[in-house]
């Protein structure tokens, strides 16, 4: 009997092992999230555009991550009720993402498109899943 339920507790443990989810995954999942509950907190009128990377190559993918952080500090919350909310937010998303590849990348922020905060963040959570998968 006591074998039966060492062998039980030992089934148990090794699958919830491999269903878990790498540690990076699960930090990557929660910055999306993040990034989606910034999009509620964020003015989209009257502010200025930023540089939105969209569909960087595998080797900006470091280089178009911190376009973004970088944008992150342009964006305004939407009213002084959710200002706590956005600057949470805002420290999260500053906090370094990816590792440096130390590849070149050839296109600069600058060579971005300009575009309003919530197409700014939509493209940023596309990143963040294009990272994740």
């Amino acid at each position: 009997m006591e074998r039966r339920i060492f062998f039980c507790m030992l089934f148990f443990c090794s699958s919830m092992v491999l269903t878990a989810a790498p540690p990076k995954a699960m930090k990557y999942k929660q910055l999306a999230k993040t990034i989606d509950q910034l999009k509620d907190v964020v003015k989209d009128k009257d502010v200025e555009l930023l540089h939105t990377p969209e569909n960087p190559e595998d080797g900006c993918l470091f280089t178009a991550m911190t376009c973004f952080q970088d944008g992150i500090l342009k964006l305004q919350p939407k009213n002084s009720q959710v200002n706590v909310t956005f600057t949470k937010t805002v420290k999260i998303l500053r906090r370094p993402i990816l590792p440096d590849s130390g590849e070149h990348c050839e296109s600069s922020c600058q060579s971005y498109e300009r575009k309003k905060p919530q197409e700014f963040l939509n493209s940023f959570s596309k990143l963040m899943q294009k990272v994740i998968n």
